[in-house]
């Protein structure tokens, strides 16, 4: 299995420095929200018709901006309205992040139920990083949900390859260790592809490194906490690890031995967090 996992990844590794690997296109309509957003002149309006043309994205954008997290007063039940409500840059992370589940998706079975554990696992990260960047940071918690979002971008291209090599399908612990070495890597190689800022290229890297300390909290360490955070409860390794000296949580002025779950206002919030995206 080792032997097997080893060989796997450094084919894969060999495929990266070479530039051979196949990387992941960011949705059509990702990229003209995207670029709609970078003109100064663009309108809600003009943002509504791009957007409104996928009328399955359309229907999740207004579900999130009537979820509890946001705590809208009165429903919004039309896309422009929300839009106005959310606001440019704001609702463009949104699309993004939110188009893009439509490529977690594959051919086989085994595949395709990895994916979709991929993808519950981000957005239940990106609800988490969104409340705890909102409540303790100055940065965007849009940003933040975004960069949850893609923490684990890098697995898309494993799973690919995995597709066409049944070897390594056939034993889910050998594929969890590929994904384990490589995925971090891959993730910041296809963010860099994407053209997306900086901040969010290094999260796929920074989030595991637990021994990184930057001068101001960045959303590598929102999201590093906010993935730590999700552990609790569990048998995962990383919870049987001393969490004190983490930088991060310092940086967000959280006490790692305490269960922000267990705060009446923050543990609301957090359980709200779960379906933000879903």
């Amino acid at each position: 299995m080792i032997m097997l996992a080893e060989q796997v990844a450094q084919e894969l590794n060999e495929a990266i420095e070479n530039d051979q690997l196949v990387l992941p296109t960011l949705p059509e309509v990702a990229l003209r929200v995207r670029e709609a957003a970078e003109d100064p002149d663009v309108t809600s309006a003009d943002m509504g018709k791009l957007i409104g043309n996928d009328t399955a994205l359309t229907a999740r954008i207004i579900k999130v901006v009537n979820s509890p997290l946001l705590r809208i007063s009165n429903e919004i039940t039309d896309l422009h309205t929300a839009i106005n409500r959310l606001g440019i840059n704001y609702t463009c992370n949104l699309a993004i992040g939110l188009a893009m589940e439509q490529m977690f998706q594959a051919t086989t079975d085994a595949v395709d139920h990895k994916m979709r554990e991929v993808w519950a696992k981000s957005t239940e990260i990106a609800g988490i990083s969104y409340v705890l960047c909102k409540h303790f940071t100055r940065l965007s918690p849009d940003q933040a949900a975004l960069a949850g979002l893609v923490h684990q971008i890098g697995v898309l291209p494993i799973l690919t390859y995995a597709e066409e090599h049944s070897s390594l399908l056939a034993n889910s612990l050998t594929l969890d260790r590929v994904i384990e070495e490589i995925h971090p890597k891959i993730g910041k190689r296809i963010l860099k592809a994407w053209d997306f800022q900086e901040s969010i290229v290094n999260v796929p890297q920074d989030y595991l490194d637990f021994e990184r300390n930057t001068p101001k909290v960045d959303y590598a360490d929102i999201v590093q906490v906010a993935y730590l955070q999700s552990l609790s409860g569990t048998e995962h390794p990383l919870t049987k690890m001393d969490w004190t000296p983490i930088a991060s949580f310092r940086k967000l002025g959280l006490d790692p031995s305490t269960d922000i779950k267990a705060d009446e206002d923050l543990g609301e919030a957090l359980e709200q967090s779960k379906h933000f995206l879903q």
